[in-house]
């Protein structure tokens, strides 16, 4: 039988799941967390196949600690359980180890088929993340990790001039970014930019 943790801060959800996953005679839950510090104290013990994490914690996001717990714990398979639907935050759980993604109105029976696919070594998405995984890439924006650290510090309201010395760049290097930035979004300056990076939380 598959053994599956939940680190997750809503309750009401954590018991729903703990029903659903028990009732269905497939997994058994080991372990429940309410934030990344109770499961870092724990899952040593749980020893869990499946990890059915939330990106939104209290305490840390999960896109982050999803990459900590892949270090520590590459055997576990985690299976991001989340409300949020948005390509650039898919797109950074599976790039930090997530084996899937579902959305917490999935159906009870997707959640499931999610479990035992990321326990058998497979790759899964829900239906509604496939399809917005399959979308034409023009609606899908993906930055690099110094890109995204860019776009921060223009939100910010720093010069060109002030990124280059914080990041140590030279200031044309950081407006050939900038540039390259307003073309991958699509924006026609930097107020566009800023309004699309917090509307499509890209940072």
């Amino acid at each position: 039988m598959i053994k599956v943790a939940i680190v997750d801060d809503h309750k009401i959800l954590t018991e729903g799941l703990q029903g659903l996953i028990t009732d269905s005679g497939l997994a058994t839950v080991v372990g429940v967390a309410h934030s990344a510090g109770q499961c870092r104290l724990s899952i040593g013990f749980w020893k869990p196949d499946v990890l059915l994490l939330d990106v939104g914690l209290p305490d840390i996001s999960g896109i982050d600690f999803c990459k900590e717990l892949k270090q520590e714990f590459p055997d576990i398979a985690i299976l991001a359980l989340t409300t949020h639907d948005e390509y650039s935050v898919v797109r950074q759980m599976l790039d930090n180890g997530a084996s899937g993604y579902v959305i917490k109105n999935a159906l009870p029976d997707e959640i499931l088929a999610g479990i035992e696919a990321v326990a058998a070594g497979q790759t899964f998405l829900c239906h509604e993340i496939d399809l917005l995984m399959k979308r034409p890439s023009g609606k899908n924006i993906w930055l690099t990790e110094r890109e995204r650290e860019l776009l921060r510090l223009v939100s910010e309201g720093l010069t060109n001039g002030e990124i280059a010395d914080k990041i140590f760049l030279s200031p044309e290097t950081i407006k050939g970014y900038r540039k390259n930035l307003l073309l991958k979004l699509g924006a026609k300056n930097t107020a566009v930019l800023v309004k699309m990076a917090f509307e499509q939380k890209l940072i």
